[in-house]
């Protein structure tokens, strides 16, 4: 996994200063469906080179992470509500979405409502799920909607930050972009132990 991580992350920061904002969107879209992208690895990067190159604006890559993750969470969303729930249980098992995790999800999205939805966008796996139980369960995409984008806004903000604060510390890199990478296992190892405690505990016992 560290090594697909890294071939990524050579990809991204070679194709970043031409692909700019549309390919901030669109791999924030891709990370807000079942695609295993971490949106560790692309806003950070993208605002480290904003504050320190000056080729991006760091709102502009905070509005197109927020804008792409809005997108891939609504396209998983009407997707869901399309499909139903019968194909969902019967085919999600060859994308990674067993049973367990699809009712784990449902059962936040009905205790929780639109709050869960806001609250979802800043945890691991269920931020990536979040659209399918919403859309079977047929929240008001209104409501989602908002929800969604005001989650994905701040998600994008802390990861931009984390960019900025370490242009602002060069000697946390020492010299190498690849860096990020401890840094993703730190804020992964945080968003892991919020995940345990606020969804496999809570979420468990509704």
């Amino acid at each position: 996994m560290s090594e697909l991580l890294h071939h990524f992350s050579d990809w991204y920061l070679a194709t970043l200063s031409q692909g700019g904002y549309w390919l901030i969107a669109g791999l924030m879209a891709l990370e807000s469906t079942l695609v295993p992208i971490p949106s560790e690895v692309i806003i950070p990067p993208a605002a480290y080179l904003a504050h320190t190159q000056g080729q991006f604006s760091l709102v502009g890559v905070v509005l197109a992470g927020t804008f792409g993750s809005w997108v891939g969470a609504s396209l998983m969303y009407w997707a869901a509500r399309l499909l139903g729930y019968p194909v969902i249980v019967r085919f999600g098992r060859y994308v990674g979405l067993g049973q367990a995790k699809l009712e784990l999800a449902e059962r936040w999205c009905a205790h929780y409502g639109p709050p869960g939805v806001f609250f979802s966008r800043l945890l691991p796996v269920i931020r990536h799920l979040i659209g399918i139980p919403t859309g079977i369960l047929r929240m008001d995409f209104r409501w989602y909607a908002l929800a969604t984008l005001l989650g994905s806004l701040l998600w994008c903000s802390v990861l931009a930050w984390l960019g900025k604060a370490v242009g602002q510390h060069p000697e946390l890199l020492t010299g190498s972009l690849h860096r990020f990478a401890g840094l993703v296992l730190a804020v992964a190892a945080v968003l892991g132990a919020v995940y345990y405690v606020f969804v496999q505990r809570i979420a468990k016992r509704q």
